[in-house]
Parts: structure tokens; sequence; C-alpha cells
């Protein structure tokens, strides 16, 4: 299951900025533990997919995953041994920009141990800093 856009405006994208600090997603609003990242990059969709099936086998049929990034920006890239110039390179692959504070992942229905651990085990398979969070009730 390739996670990627169904359609796009453009075929190329530009590679933006990363500066800043994420401004969406920052807390744990569906489950009850999750994964926060500490670092700024691009997470792609094969990561991504790594990741939910790394914590679905840990569980074991128990809890419920919500993965909280999309992979909605094209990587383009030249073929190997090509020459510079003749133009943009068509699509690659898919990732999803992440900045520190964004949630990536969120589980529940599982114990904190089952959480944590699973949750460690998704971070492996990612090239970023990460951390475990709880849910805080906001007043």
């Amino acid at each position: 299951m390739a996670l990627l856009p169904k359609r796009t405006k453009y075929r190329k994208m530009q590679k933006g900025q990363h500066a800043g600090l994420s401004r969406a997603a920052n807390f744990v609003d569906f489950g009850e533990f999750g994964m926060q990242v500490l670092e700024r990059g691009r997470i792609t969709n094969h990561q991504i997919e790594a990741c939910r099936v790394a914590i679905n086998r840990y569980f074991n049929r128990r809890g419920k995953v919500w993965i909280r990034i999309f992979p909605d920006k094209s990587v383009s890239k030249k073929p190997a041994e090509t020459r510079m110039g003749k133009g943009k390179g068509n699509p690659d692959h898919w990732v999803a920009v992440v900045r520190p504070g964004r949630v990536l992942f969120e589980v529940g229905g599982v114990s904190r141990d089952l959480a944590q651990n699973a949750l460690r085990r998704a971070a492996a398979k990612l090239g970023l800093k990460t951390r475990f969070v709880e849910r805080v009730e906001q007043v």
C-alpha cells in the first residue's frame, strides 16, 4: 500500500522551506500515546509504511494506530550517469516534510509499555530523532 496523492496540480515540486517549528499536529489528539519528531527533515512514503507495519506487527492485532502525516510532496531525481542540464528529472518518490514538534503516529487501546516499545521500533525506521509523548488534557 503505497502512500501518495491521488492527483496533484503539478507533477514536479520545488524544494521549499524547512525552517521553523511545526504549526499543526503538535499534540496527541486521537490516541493515548504518540511519537513526536524533534528534528526537521523529510519522511518518505516507504518509511511511513515501514513504521506502520512495525507498530501493527508488535501490537499483534491489539490497539489502534493513527498516521498523522501524509507524503504529498514529490521529489524528482535524474537517472544515474546522466550529464548535467537537459531539464529537471522525473518524480522519483513522495515525502512528507516534518518540522520539530510534529506528532507522526498515535496509538491507543494498549498499555503504556506496549505503546512505548512499538513506537521505539517504528522510530528505528526513521532517520530522525523522536520522543514518546502522552496525551495531555487541555483545559
